[in-house]
């Protein structure tokens, strides 16, 4: 029987078997790649290095039996299969029984890796790791000047025609002496595979503790050489300046730029960030800060790298920024005062109507709709005849509040900080900044919680991250968690997954899952697992869902005098967050923490030595520094140390803290003032930077040499650091070693998350780097997900069995089941993350298409933009024409009249009061008397009797003639060219009358680009003046009318979802009514423009001051 796992083919859903002795068909493989939505030539390259599949576990067994007889299996190795004495009572040797079972238990697991088809591309990965390994004895042979050299020869020789591959493995040979070299740090060989994983625009799953950090900048590096730019994506802030920080330190060295993106700063110090070959930013600051830039009105005020801003991005957490948080627009919004009153009476309303009476809720779509009674209620308690009138309308209000009732609950999905309300990730139990639910959900949100509501919100500019991240010619990501998200990746992103192996063997033990009917028999368990572990010695992580379930948890501990610390997003423990993890790995440490995903610090076994050398010397100096006390708020609450073992220092540790004591008072004696909490705080934290990047000898020559009385508070305290480090190093060495002793860390999980992805990520903090740990996930059938989905079987099987509520179900089929309902979560929301994607996707094209449009409005030069302007012109004669002529019927049939009715309703709407010509003020121009008199018949016979047709400004028998003044070649260039697309348009209908159509579509246009061209020489103002109003006009109507076309699409996108109640398919009439929309937008856009050019103007002496009258 075939061994599951062992037919890579069946996996990409080929029938055909491969053919083990050699590689098979590349064509088949190519397909299969096709089949799944792999595009990756480099990757399919790799997944194509199949060498043929050996029966060498086979062989090791026969040579652990001393050369038995058995029979081989082409497909697998299993005990039946093999024809042997497997009674032990027969054996000659009983050892050499259990040597038979031990390799056949080897060799079932190496058949089942070997049979993944990643396993495979890992070993064509080995290759370049061979190659690298075998550079590096050279590579440490150059000195620091040489093997900086290498930066400059490789993009010499990028510039010669060689390829970024070409260059790959001396680049990552450099990469890995330089972070030798910088850091102490080298590159284990998997962290090779997962720098080439990146490379080639994949997601390299690596596991917690892997080192993912150091993998980035191997292909950061490499793709940075092509002068193009590379962003490096993390999660937070903290991450960014982390990783810019250290990572960036192997760069510098070899003599790249770095920049760091920050929330807060200024658009120059941005700008100077795109501009370093490599950027760190968070993902929320690059794309708010794309969306910024598109709504920029000044050329200058632009950060990113115009006119091409993207080129390739490492995202860290992928998984969690592209799935994660792609039901989470980002959205740039104005204020509108409209309607914010209503807010508090609506919520309280809301307050009075009671669930499954007044409204009916639905949990798992988080949707709600009001009964009968309830609208009656409502209706009576705001005096109202009608919630739906549209004149008073309440009915949006009242909804609103009933979802911010029962969908946004406090200290679970937000906090109450100073009068604001501040949104809690759900998936990192961070507080988000400066982020508000949309909809008129944050004011419901506000008016519940009775603090200050601020003003309703219009939308400028929005993009999910989906969209924005495939902005970018080349993307990859790297992650603890992926494999089970690879179908989306693929299907959304075309980037498949890697597994990248870990250095060494995970030895984690995954417990049984724990059932229990009840919440408080659940938390009842938790407390007793963690005071268990605490009597062993044992660190324990408990991972919880909200600020809520923490603190509950806390409580229950602090009841039996457990000591612990707690990691949410409350000011006071978020602030102490890599203190607290610092401590998590340490002997008795209990730690409690809301989602750990994108914490982006490990948990070490014994403690983090930097971290804690940090603590005790700050707890030395600060209060020398200052006499003000931190704020629990910014500076965090204290940790916990009562169960935890005192790191006690050497007397020469000691004599360097107390003299970098007496220099901290001295220090502070000179400066005559106390300096507060956080400025002591900071020139600690300099201190150590100090320590980093200079010798000890250089730091031991800073304090005590010459000018020492000066600048001695920095270098001291440094040295101060370093030797209380090394003590700590061998604490934590020691500590640690006891830790894995006893087990390791225990990870303790409260809830099954809706992803097994997000349950992995909590497991994936034990056992790191061949650690010791264990897992356990303790669920109770009222937590959230089961509440969202029907268990009403499983309740009743438990009420059955006559559980007590604090009894686990750990085996069986019941527990299977519960299991089962998180696959189908997983589909539910992998299905919205679609529909999401599919409806962004129509949004996504006509966005591309605007801001497209908008860059070159604003970058390209004045000849080029006054071109575009001509072409408006004619557009917009284009459709006063067209909407009442057609080419199949003759002259004498089209609806001429209409047609000059149009074109003076524009003169007319573009007059304006004669003003007195000066420096600043164009004259007036009476655009109602360019057609004065002319009659539809004259058009007619001025049509029929055109010979000739001048392409420069075209002449109509009998009819005004346009503005002559302005002709040379540049303007004769552009009028030909519009004659050519007038002739050429494909959008137009063909007929027997093509020709008089053509005529009348170039006559009118060159009547309304005449009066604008007349408009222009005649004016006084400079030059550069018109250039800058041009430019504005056109990015002021399309600014306009784009804010008002995301409205509309906003409103179809809820409309149309009503359409599959008369059959009709709702994304199919989104992109039908969306394209018709978008196609209004930009014709309301030219008009616009063209009517506002066309107006007087009045310039102020502000270079972009500028009104029309």
């Amino acid at each position: 029987m075939p061994m599951a796992g062992m037919q890579p083919t069946r996996l990409l859903g080929i029938d055909r078997a491969p053919n083990y002795q050699g590689a098979p068909p590349a064509a088949v493989w190519k397909s299969a790649f096709r089949d799944v939505g792999c595009q990756n030539s480099s990757l399919c390259s790799a997944f194509l290095g199949f060498r043929g599949l050996r029966l060498v576990v086979v062989k090791k067994a026969e040579e652990s039996l001393g050369g038995r007889n058995y029979k081989k299996q082409p497909y697998g190795v299993t005990q039946n299969a093999l024809a042997v004495d497997t009674n032990p009572a027969t054996t000659e040797h009983s050892s050499a029984w259990k040597k038979f079972r031990s390799a056949i238990g080897n060799a079932n697991q190496t058949m089942q890796k070997v049979g993944k088809l990643n396993h495979w591309v890992v070993r064509d990965y080995d290759k370049l790791v061979n190659a690298v390994n075998s550079l590096e004895t050279y590579m440490r042979s150059l000195s620091d000047a040489q093997l900086r050299g290498k930066t400059d020869e490789f993009r010499e020789r990028l510039k010669k025609g060689e390829t970024l591959d070409e260059i790959q493995v001396e680049a990552f040979a450099v990469v890995r002496e330089a972070a030798r070299r910088t850091l102490g740090m080298r590159h284990f060989d998997v962290q090779i595979i997962g720098g080439a994983v990146l490379h080639n625009g994949a997601i390299a799953e690596m596991r917690t503790g892997e080192g993912k950090t150091l993998v980035s900048p191997l292909a950061a590096y490499l793709n940075s050489l092509s002068g193009e730019g590379v962003h490096v994506v993390t999660v937070n802030d903290y991450l960014a300046q982390r990783d810019g920080e250290w990572m960036g330190r192997i760069h510098r060295f070899l003599g790249l730029s770095v920049g760091l993106i920050q929330s807060g700063m200024e658009p120059a110090e941005r700008r100077a960030a795109y501009a370093c070959d490599i950027t760190y930013s968070n993902n929320s600051e690059l794309g708010f800060d794309y969306l910024r830039d598109n709504i920029s009105d000044k050329e200058e005020d632009l950060v990113m790298r115009w006119p091409k801003p993207f080129n390739f991005a490492i995202v860290d957490e992928v998984d969690s920024v592209l799935i994660d948080e792609g039901r989470n627009p980002l959205l740039i919004s104005t204020q509108s005062s409209k309607d914010a009153g209503r807010y508090p009476a609506a919520a309280e309303v809301a307050a009075l109507l009671i669930p499954d009476f007044h409204y009916k809720v639905n949990i798992k779509e988080k949707s709600l709709d009001l009964t009968e009674e309830g609208v009656a209620a409502a209706e009576l308690a705001l005096d109202t005849q009608d919630l739906w009138d549209d004149k008073d309308p309440w009915a949006r209000f009242v909804i609103t509040a009933l979802k911010a009732k029962e969908f946004h609950i406090r200290d679970v999905h937000y906090i109450v900080k100073d009068g604001q309300i501040q949104i809690v990730d759900e998936f990192t139990g961070r507080v988000v900044e400066n982020r508000r639910w949309s909809e008129g959900i944050h004011q419901a949100v506000e008016a519940k919680e009775g603090v200050h509501i601020q003003a309703d919100s219009m939308t400028v500019a929005q993009i999910t991250y989906q969209s924005f991240f495939k902005l970018y010619p080349k993307l990859s990501g790297m992650t603890g968690t992926a494999k089970t998200e690879e179908a989306e990746f693929l299907k959304m992103f075309k980037m498949p997954v890697v597994e990248v192996p870990t250095n060494l063997p995970n030895i984690r033990q995954d417990l049984p899952l724990q059932l229990f009917p009840t919440t408080r028999g659940k938390w009842d368990r938790v407390r007793e697992e963690v005071s268990l572990m605490y009597s062993q010695g044992r660190p324990v992580l408990v991972g919880t869902t909200s600020v809520e379930q923490s603190e509950h948890l806390s409580d229950l501990l602090q009841e039996w005098g457990i000591p612990h610390n707690i990691l949410n997003a409350r000011p006071k423990y978020a602030a102490r967050e890599a203190e607290i993890v610092a401590q998590a790995g340490r002997r008795n440490a209990i730690t409690i923490a809301t989602n750990m995903a994108g914490r982006g610090t490990d948990i070490i076994l014994g403690g983090n030595p930097e971290m804690l050398a940090k603590e005790i010397v700050e707890s030395r100096l600060l209060g020398f520094l200052t006499s003000d006390g931190p704020n629990v708020d910014t500076d965090g609450a204290p940790l916990s140390q009562m169960a935890l073992s005192k790191i006690e220092v050497g007397p020469i540790t000691q004599a360097k803290l107390a003299r970098a004591s007496l220099a901290a008072k001295y220090a502070l004696g000179m400066n005559g003032k106390v300096s507060n909490y956080r400025q002591a705080k900071e020139t600690v934290a300099a201190a150590f930077e100090l320590a980093k990047t200079e010798k000890e000898e250089d730091l031991i020559e800073m304090a005590t040499g010459k000018g020492a009385e000066i600048i001695t508070l920095g270098p001291t305290i440094a040295l101060a650091y370093l030797s209380t480090l090394r003590e700590c190093q061998v604490h934590c060495r020691n500590e640690g070693t006891e830790v894995k002793r006893l087990g390791g860390l225990h990870v303790i999980g409260t809830a099954l998350h809706e992803s097994r992805r997000i349950d992995n990520q909590l497991r994936g903090r034990a056992a790191r780097q061949g650690d010791p740990g264990s897992t356990r996930f303790m669920i109770s059938l009222e937590d959230e997900m089961f509440r969202k989905f029907n268990t009403d079987w499983a309740n009743s099987i438990v009420l059955r069995l006559g559980l007590e509520e604090n009894v686990p179900l750990e085996y069986g089929s019941l527990t299977k089941q519960l299991l089962s309902l998180q696959t189908a979560a997983e589909r539910y929301y992998f299905g919205i993350r679609k529909s999401l994607v599919e409806f962004d996707e129509v949004l996504e094209v006509q966005r591309n298409h605007v801001y497209t449009l908008r860059q070159s409005l604003l970058l390209d030069d004045a000849d080029s933009t006054h071109q575009r302007l001509l072409q408006y012109m004619q557009a917009v004669a284009d459709e006063m024409v067209l909407a009442y002529v057609h080419p199949s019927k003759p002259p004498t049939a089209w609806e001429l009249d209409s047609v000059l009715e149009e074109f003076h309703d524009l003169c007319y709407k573009t007059s304006g009061r004669q003003q007195n010509s000066d420096e600043h003020q164009t004259p007036y121009v009476s655009h109602s008397d360019v057609l004065s008199g002319v009659t539809s018949a004259m058009l007619i016979e001025g049509l029929r009797h055109c010979e000739k047709v001048d392409v420069d400004f075209l002449k109509l028998p009998g009819l005004p003639m346009p503005f002559e003044g302005h002709r040379n070649l540049r303007f004769k260039a552009g009028s030909i060219s519009r004659w050519m697309d007038i002739i050429s348009d494909p959008a137009a209908e063909r007929g027997k009358y093509d020709r008089e159509v053509h005529l009348l579509r170039k006559y009118v246009g060159d009547l309304i680009i005449g009066m604008f061209e007349e408009k222009l020489k005649g004016t006084l103002v400079p030059h550069y003046q018109i250039e800058q109003v041009e430019r504005a006009v056109a990015l002021n109507a399309l600014d306009r009318y784009w804010r008002d076309h995301l409205v509309n699409m906003n409103r179809l996108r809820a409309a149309v979802n009503v359409r599959c109640f008369g059959h009709m398919n709702p994304l199919e009439e989104y992109k039908i009514d969306g394209c018709r929309f978008f196609i209004s937008m930009l014709s309301a856009a030219r008009r616009t423009t063209v009517e506002s050019l066309l107006r007087p103007w009045i310039l102020d002496d502000r270079p972009e001051g500028v009104d029309f009258a």
